[in-house]
């Protein structure tokens, strides 16, 4: 995950310049782009960059000190379910 917030960062950055020089390259699919456009999608781009960098630490630590999840701290011993006999068929005979 650290890998894909360096990877976003990157192209965050680019976005953000080449958005800030001319708006019209990265937003190429609107009429009138504007340079407050490119500014609000960058600030998005960075909170989910800083969001992916600090989930992906988070889970590294977590792998290196082995903590235990809540599923595997709560595992269920198995318990003996009774099996139900078939009860005997009887036969009657005719008279």
């Amino acid at each position: 995950m650290v890998n894909y917030a360096f990877d976003l960062a990157i192209w965050t950055v680019l976005f953000f310049i080449t958005g800030m020089y001319k708006p019209q390259w990265p937003l190429f699919f609107m009429k009138k782009p504007d340079r407050f456009l490119i500014l609000i999608i960058s600030t998005i781009l960075v909170m989910i960059t800083f969001t992916l960098y600090g989930e992906g630490n988070r889970r590294a630590k977590q792998e290196l000190t082995k903590q235990p999840t809540i599923t595997q701290a709560t595992e269920i011993a198995p318990v003996p379910v009774p099996v139900p006999a078939p009860t005997p068929v009887q036969t009657t005979k005719p008279h």
